[in-house]
């Protein structure tokens, strides 16, 4: 039996727990600012760090949106997404375009869902994790948590 203080510590430290096999980086504020304004702000191990380069190089055409930032926040998103880059196990090479859902550790890991679920109302695609992971926000995107919307 888990005394309160064991369990209240447990609840404090699951956001920063393993999802898996990967390890939670804490967000960069300046990255959840930009980037979860318009989506999930994706987690820096799910992509090598040529494909965050190619990204940042490439904000002004982020997947058909300017996604500009000033210089300064640029250096320092491109810097933080760098040093973490790549640290989900299976994490290697680019995937084709950048895109973390055409990756092939995430073709694997997604391989059973039917395509008929990806056209959901509330899914809509592969790249809206918070769908079916409810601490996606958080990183966590352990599949013993995963919630299949209907």
């Amino acid at each position: 039996m888990r005394s309160p203080v064991t369990l209240a510590l447990a609840l404090l430290a699951a956001p920063l727990a393993h999802a898996g096999d990967r390890p939670a980086v804490p967000l960069l504020p300046h990255y959840a600012q930009e980037c979860a304004s318009c989506h999930i702000a994706y987690p820096p191990g799910a992509l090598p760090a040529a494909s965050w380069l190619h990204l940042m190089q490439n904000l002004p055409r982020h997947f058909g949106t300017d996604a500009s930032v000033d210089p300064a926040t640029l250096k320092q998103l491109s810097a933080w997404l760098e040093a973490n880059a790549g640290t989900w196990k299976r994490v290697s090479e680019a995937p084709p375009q950048d895109r973390i859902t055409q990756a092939a550790w995430f073709q694997r890991k997604h391989h059973e869902v039917p395509s008929a679920s990806w056209k959901l109302a509330a899914v809509r695609s592969p790249s809206n994790c918070a769908a079916c992971h409810p601490r996606a926000e958080q990183g966590d995107f352990d599949e013993h948590g995963v919630r299949l919307p209907r």
